[in-house]
């Protein structure tokens, strides 16, 4: 035994985090069955329906759908760039992997606005937020697979969990500071004229701060699908799935065919998103003014 050992204590905390996931497996038996159940059913609904569609149609879709969110040269890559999908014959992993973003993306924004919202709005809030999102960032992305896989066993459900958990902070973070940028006497001035909160909230401070927010989401969704194929590890399937079989097996056309379909993915979502939030009719605003 070292000198360090003889005079530092050791804290059990891996023991206590151990603790901690077999009191939630023994506690909450129900919730985790309404958990897995609910997860399964999305993800095999909104993945069969994206499968059903041929791809050179959904190829099309998605490509009218960048076309609307941020111009024709979108449009067109992002159909050049599914059909590349197809060529390589990753089209049904891509759709997996597309079915848990949306999933995973909408659940995580579903959680995290309305926690940003309050974290603007009290102090209180935002000071028990601020160190919990600077851990959940500087975690390692493996640390999440740990507890989800050893409560819900491997497959999808896990790899959702744990991808919802991951791409929360940013979207709570640009809430907040969304929120918080919004002119205080466009605030001052709904209180004026008589505006419940729900109104002021709903009329002056969100669209305000929707560019910030959309940022937030961007990012949301970045991150998602980053932790999506590592989720692949747990048997999430989809892309990350392929990257890693191909990883471990050394195959080398295999991983980087899933990386292709996975970037290509990336840039179709990224530029998409990044496009609604700039059609914003604040965006918009804002851009005329700065041009006068």
């Amino acid at each position: 035994m070292s000198f360090a050992d003889a005079t530092v204590p050791r804290l059990q905390i891996g023991n206590w985090f151990n603790d901690i996931v077999t009191w939630i497996q023994h506690n909450l038996g129900p919730l985790l069955d309404v958990v897995m159940n609910v997860g399964t059913f999305l993800n095999d609904h909104i993945s069969s329906g994206l499968l059903a569609v041929p791809p050179v149609i959904m190829a099309v879709i998605l490509g009218l759908v960048g076309w609307a969110a941020s111009g024709w040269k979108l449009g067109i890559g992002t159909v050049i760039g599914m059909l590349v999908i197809q060529s390589v014959r990753m089209w049904n992993d891509a759709m997996l992997s597309l079915s848990l973003v949306i999933i995973c993306t909408t659940v995580a924004l579903i959680l995290a606005v309305p926690v940003g919202i309050l974290a603007a709005r009290s102090t209180l809030a935002a000071n028990i937020v601020r160190p919990v999102l600077d851990f959940m960032q500087t975690l390692p992305v493996f640390v999440y697979l740990v507890p989800v896989v050893v409560i819900f066993g491997i497959g999808a459900v896990p790899g959702m969990v744990a991808t919802i958990i991951f791409g929360m902070p940013p979207g709570v973070r640009l809430t907040q500071l969304g929120i918080a940028q919004v002119d205080r006497e466009m605030v001052e001035a709904g209180h004026a004229f008589g505006a419940p909160p729900r109104k002021i909230l709903t009329g002056i401070e969100l669209p305000l701060a929707m560019p910030t927010i959309m940022a937030g989401v961007n990012q949301v969704i970045m991150l998602v699908l980053s932790m999506v194929v590592v989720a692949g590890m747990v048997g999430a399937g989809g892309l990350g799935e392929d990257v890693y079989t191909g990883l471990t097996s050394f195959q080398v056309p295999l991983a980087f065919e899933g990386g292709l379909a996975v970037v290509i993915l990336a840039m179709f979502l990224d530029r998409a998103t990044a496009g609604v939030g700039a059609r914003s009719a604040v965006s918009r605003a804002m851009k005329a003014t700065a041009s006068n």
